[in-house]
């Protein structure tokens, strides 16, 4: 079944809730989630498995227009005298009537009639608790005898289940997919020097990321090794090559909350004043969408019942559109672009990044390296910030390596800070390699709340800047 029995059983109550609020408001739409999520972690003295509270939900949100204001109304479930409900919902939705006069005027909600179950295959049902612990001791124990200086390995899995039903007065839609992200973690010491290194594996079924974990140990290993030597860099501008983690860090942060157009809405976002211009050297090309790729953010529609789109953002390095969610959409005249997402049903929906990418170019790897006199490739995300309204970046990278006369070295160096302004970084790109990645295992913040899952990659990409 494509849907989950709850969802399923509650299709008639939303259908009935929404043509009673519909006598009250323009626009009415329910969304309905049941999303479950597990987690199973090992390390040395413990061993973990267990739900994860922070993203397994179950309950419903309303979003309603009247015309010049949209409201949003969550509960737990939709269940007895829907016309009572509908009417407790009207009763505690009434506002101040100065406040609707000062709303920005909105487009009026487009509902067009759409019936329709979505599911990616998916074999999380082939794989018991159980089964997933030995999988984790096992490559722990693995980790623990590979290296007499590794003191401790963590292993984790974690498994998301995700179910979504969306009702308006034209639409029927559900969804049902999975998403598996598996990690690695050492931590390894030499004398007084202890450093912690990790690696993962990703995908929509368990299967195949439970045997491409253990392939990742001697990397894992080999990387501890050298970031136990890792100096700290010398201060500058540099030329750079990024690796497909930190090449998805500066599409996240550079073009991914500064395009968000709930943030032109609000002219909190510079970009706002450039769609059309130049904003990056004319072989970068940026794209987003939960249907532009298969990650950790795809999915068949967004939490407005929009359709999953692949949204070109930057086009031979002119900034062609920005994401939107069904609101910042409606308020500028724009169509929406799939990027209304939510925390959870409690929250608010805004427009979110979803699987943000540079395209690949027609650079070979080894040809970028060779071209470097002296620099470094910079590798694996650690965090990174911006400022959407001045354009300011900073992206961390856990290390990197140096470069001399067009050959890597095993000089290592960690941590690594790449900062500058967005659109000198992205000017100053150079070459694209023809190789392409997109990764996600986290969750991305607006601001510092509103968690939802996103991913980000590409290719390599040659550029000058500032380290530190």
């Amino acid at each position: 079944m494509a849907l989950s029995a709850f969802l399923q059983s509650k299709k008639e109550a939303c259908r009935a809730l929404v043509e009673a609020l519909g006598r009250h408001f323009d626009y009415v739409s329910i969304l309905g989630t049941d999303v479950k999520a597990t987690s199973v972690r090992v390390n040395r003295q413990i061993s973990n498995v267990g739900e994860d509270s922070g993203s397994t939900e179950c309950g419903f949100v309303l979003k309603l227009n009247s015309g010049r204001a949209f409201f949003e109304y969550s509960l737990d479930d939709i269940t007895g005298d829907i016309e009572a409900l509908a009417d407790r919902i009207v009763a505690e939705l009434v506002i101040d009537p100065s406040l609707v006069d000062a709303c920005i005027q909105a487009a009026p909600i487009a509902d067009e009639p759409l019936v329709e179950s979505f599911e990616r295959p998916s074999d999380l049902a082939d794989f018991d608790e159980a089964t997933l612990l030995a999988h984790c001791n096992q490559i722990k124990d693995q980790l623990l005898a590979a290296d007499e200086h590794i003191v401790n390995a963590m292993v984790i899995i974690r498994t998301l289940n995700v179910h979504k039903l969306f009702v308006s007065t034209n639409k029927m839609l559900d969804q049902n997919y999975a998403w598996v992200n598996a990690y690695s973690i050492i931590t390894y010491r030499d004398g007084d020097k202890m450093i912690s290194a990790r690696e993962g594996a990703n995908g929509p079924c368990l299967g195949p990321v439970l045997e491409r974990l253990p392939t990742r140990t001697p990397i894992l290993v080999d990387k501890a090794r050298h970031l136990i030597t890792a100096t700290p860099i010398e201060p500058g501008v540099y030329d750079v090559i990024t690796d497909p983690s930190i090449t998805g860090l500066i599409a996240h942060e550079a073009f991914g909350h500064g395009v968000e157009m709930d943030m032109f809405v609000k002219d909190r976002a510079l970009a706002k004043q450039f769609v059309g211009d130049y904003v990056a050297a004319p072989i970068v090309s940026m794209r987003d969408g939960a249907a532009s790729c298969l990650s950790v953010a795809s999915y068949f529609f967004d939490d407005d019942g929009v359709p999953a789109h692949d949204t070109q953002i930057i086009k031979d390095g002119i900034l062609v559109a920005g994401i939107s969610d069904l609101g910042s959409a409606s308020v500028l005249g724009t169509e929406p672009t799939g990027n209304g997402r939510r925390e959870s049903y409690k929250r608010k929906a805004y427009s979110r990044m979803t699987n943000t990418f540079f395209e690949p170019g027609q650079d070979k790897l080894e040809d970028m390296i060779a071209s470097i006199k002296h620099g470094y490739m910079i590798f694996e995300t650690n965090n990174g910030m911006e400022d959407p309204k001045n354009w300011a970046i900073q992206c961390v990278a856990e290390y990197g390596i140096e470069i001399v006369d067009g050959k890597l070295t095993d000089h290592y160096v960690s941590p690594v800070v790449i900062s500058g302004y967005v659109p000198d970084l992205l000017k100053s790109i150079t070459m694209i390699s023809d190789d392409f990645v997109v990764e996600g295992s986290g969750s991305c913040g607006k601001g510092h709340k509103e968690w939802v899952r996103v991913s980000d990659g590409g290719p390599a990409l040659k550029a000058r800047v500032k380290l530190g």
